[in-house]
C-alpha cells in the first residue's frame, strides 16, 4: 500500500507541507529544514521519512491526509504540483529505466526493470489505487479527500520560481522565514523537451488521462493536453488558493465548471 503519511506538520510553525514526489519535493524539504532549531548534522538525508519523523527533536511529524484536514483550521498548509504527464515520465525514467530494482511498492504492482513505457502504463491502469507506489499516485488522490482540497496554498512546479515568492510573502506575514529561492535538488533530466515520444498515440493517452485526468482537471485546466504533452512553457498564472475545503467553491473561485 502507498504511504499514506504525505504531510510534514511543522509543530512550532504551525506549518504542512503537503509531499507530492517528483514535484520538487526534495528541494522544499532542503528549504523547509532551515526552520529547525538546530540544522541536521552534515551528510544526513533529509529526504527521508526517517528524518522528518524520529530526527528533528520532535519538532516535526508525518501525518495523513485526514489528519492534515484536522490541523487545517489551526494550520498554513502548502503543497507543489506538476505538469501530470512530465511527472509520470520522472518517475518512469527514474524508478523503471536507471535505477536496476524498482522500488519494493512498485514491484509488488509488477513493475519490473527496463519494461516499456506501455506496459508500465498498463500495470497502472490495472492496480488500483490503494496499492500504488507513492510516485505515481496521482496528486489528486495525495490531496484531496472527496470533494475537500486540504492545502490552503497549492503551487506549480512549472512556475516555483513566483509561486514560491509568493508563498514565502504569505508565510512571512505568519512569521515564517524560509529561504528565498528553492535549492536545486535531485534534477535528474536535464532535456526539458516534449514528451511526445511516450505519448505517440491516442490510446496512450486516453490510458493516462484515465488515471490522471482529475489532476490535469484539477491543476492544469488552463492548457490543453496537447500543451501538456509538448511540454512547452505554461502561461503565467496565479496559485490556488483555497480558504474553504469545500472542493466545489475553490473550483469556482478558480473558474472551474464555467
Amino acid at each position: 500500500m502507498a504511504q499514506p503519511h504525505h504531510f510534514i506538520r511543522m509543530k512550532r510553525h504551525n506549518l504542512l507541507y503537503g509531499r507530492v514526489p517528483k514535484a520538487a519535493n526534495s528541494s522544499i524539504k532542503a528549504a523547509l529544514c532551515r526552520l529547525l532549531s538546530e540544522m541536521p548534522p552534515k551528510g544526513t538525508k533529509t529526504t527521508s521519512d526517517k528524518f522528518w519523523q524520529h530526527e528533528t527533536n520532535q519538532e516535526t511529524e508525518l501525518i495523513t491526509l485526514r489528519r492534515a484536514r484536522k490541523y487545517r483550521r489551526s494550520h498554513f498548509s502548502f503543497s507543489f504540483v506538476r505538469n501530470p504527464f512530465d511527472r509520470l515520465i520522472a518517475a518512469y525514467n527514474n524508478k523503471v529505466i536507471e535505477i536496476e530494482t524498482p522500488p519494493l511498492p512498485m514491484q509488488n504492482m509488477g513493475v519490473t526493470h527496463g519494461m516499456s513505457f506501455e506496459a508500465f502504463l498498463d500495470v497502472l491502469i490495472e492496480t488500483p489505487f490503494k496499492h500504488y507506489d507513492v510516485h505515481v499516485l496521482p496528486q489528486s488522490q495525495l490531496l484531496c479527500i472527496g470533494n475537500q482540497i486540504v492545502p490552503k496554498f497549492v503551487g506549480r512546479v512549472e512556475q516555483i520560481n513566483e509561486h514560491w515568492a509568493e508563498l514565502r510573502d504569505i508565510l512571512a506575514r505568519r512569521g515564517i522565514n524560509v529561504m528565498e529561492s528553492l535549492p536545486q535538488k535531485n534534477v535528474r533530466r536535464s532535456d526539458r523537451g516534449g514528451l511526445q515520444s511516450y505519448f505517440n498515440n491516442e490510446a496512450l493517452i486516453n490510458k493516462t488521462m484515465q488515471i490522471y485526468g482529475d489532476d490535469v482537471r484539477l491543476f492544469y485546466n488552463d492548457v490543453s493536453v496537447d500543451h501538456l504533452i509538448q511540454n512547452a512553457p505554461l502561461p503565467a498564472i496565479n496559485p490556488l488558493h483555497s480558504t474553504g475545503l469545500k472542493l466545489s467553491n475553490w473550483l469556482r473561485s478558480h473558474g472551474f465548471g464555467r
